[in-house]
């Protein structure tokens, strides 16, 4: 007899998540569109034109040639009739044509780029948490420890690198000197000629000292924020009944006071999706790697304004799906964030 207002309560609570789930959704659209209108507008307002870079490596044009080029690209038209023409064409999902030489579409810049970017920046990630997990909850457990200030000093030391600074010394050391990696690009002179397995491991060695300069920065702050967590959380009221009722110090650490611990870690997880496209210019340009990162550095370079509203678009849209992966994170490692989500209370993730 009870099962009917059961049903009933499960269905509104159902209700309610995916209510909120379509709010947050248009409210995603709306800030997406608002940062369309602010970046397009304000990459006109850098010096210098596309028509300009290309005119200015030919002595023979003039402004007849530029006025030809400014009506052929529409760029002679007020700024907010190219932004509506180019809003028109992201709503079918295109981003239109580069403006550089070859004129291919910019979601086929992109898509051609993407693999390499995305599968470096998901190492980095993965790596950077199977190191910085470990060494923010031992340095917690193990506060003024010997061990711990070992590593403080060791992470500190990572954190204060310059990624370029660092990215030199690496090649400097491991391709020059030594001579164990290559030293930038993607693959060798001779990887036509090579057989499947033997391509894999060129492209891993080259992408060896890339993923271990992110790792580097990475490991620094994810452990540094996870021990100022595990910190604060091993001094709650539960932790000491948990160790007074004689539960052993792994249970105690492991699953009771890393899982509260996560939530910094979860919205740096958060934060670091968009990463896995824009994050990686600096990197990309020092290593000569065929990725999204050197890619939007030299749109930019070239005023090629579709291509860098395509990469600003891509970025922002990750940015919130970051957002929100982060609030469904806090709901599966928080119970308290899930039932404000499911009964509409304060603080829900939802």
């Amino acid at each position: 007899m009870q099962s009917a207002p059961v049903d009933s309560a499960r269905r509104s609570r159902a209700g309610a998540l995916a209510l909120r789930f379509v709010r947050k959704l248009a409210w995603m659209l709306i800030v997406l569109w608002g940062i369309t209108v602010v970046s397009f507008f304000v990459i006109h307002l850098a010096p210098g034109t596309p028509t300009d870079m290309q005119v200015s490596l030919n002595p023979l044009a003039g402004d007849t040639v530029r006025e030809r080029l400014n009506a052929l690209y529409g760029l002679d038209r007020p700024l907010p009739v190219q932004y509506m023409d180019w809003l028109n064409r992201l709503v079918h999902l295109d981003f239109g044509h580069s403006l550089s030489s070859d004129g291919r579409p910019v979601m086929d810049k992109i898509v051609e780029r993407l693999p390499l970017t995305v599968g470096m920046n998901v190492a980095v990630l993965l790596l950077t948490l199977l190191i910085a997990v470990p060494i923010g909850v031992v340095s917690a457990a193990r506060q003024g420890s010997l061990l711990d200030k070992t590593l403080t000093v060791l992470v500190f030391l990572g954190f204060a690198m310059p990624s370029f600074w660092l990215a030199l010394l690496l090649m400097l050391h491991f391709s020059i000197n030594l001579g164990w990696l290559p030293l930038s690009g993607l693959t060798s002179l001779n990887f036509t000629h090579l057989g499947a397995l033997e391509k894999i491991m060129d492209v891993a060695r080259h992408l060896v000292l890339p993923i271990l300069v992110g790792v580097v920065g990475g490991v620094a702050g994810t452990s540094r924020y996870l021990r100022s967590s595990m910190l604060e959380v091993l001094r709650q009221d539960y932790i000491l009944t948990a160790r007074a009722k004689g539960l052993p110090e792994r249970k105690v650490i492991f699953r009771h006071a890393l899982r509260n611990a996560l939530l910094p870690v979860i919205t740096l997880l958060g934060l670091s999706v968009p990463g896995l496209i824009g994050g990686s210019v600096i990197i990309e340009s020092i290593f000569a790697l065929p990725g999204l990162g050197q890619l939007f550095y030299m749109a930019v370079m070239a005023r090629d304004y579709p291509l860098i509203m395509g990469n600003l678009v891509l970025g922002a849209a990750l940015t919130l799906l970051g957002n929100l992966l982060a609030d469904v994170g806090y709901a599966l490692a928080d119970p308290r964030i899930r039932a404000g989500a499911r009964f509409g209370g304060p603080g829900g993730g939802l």
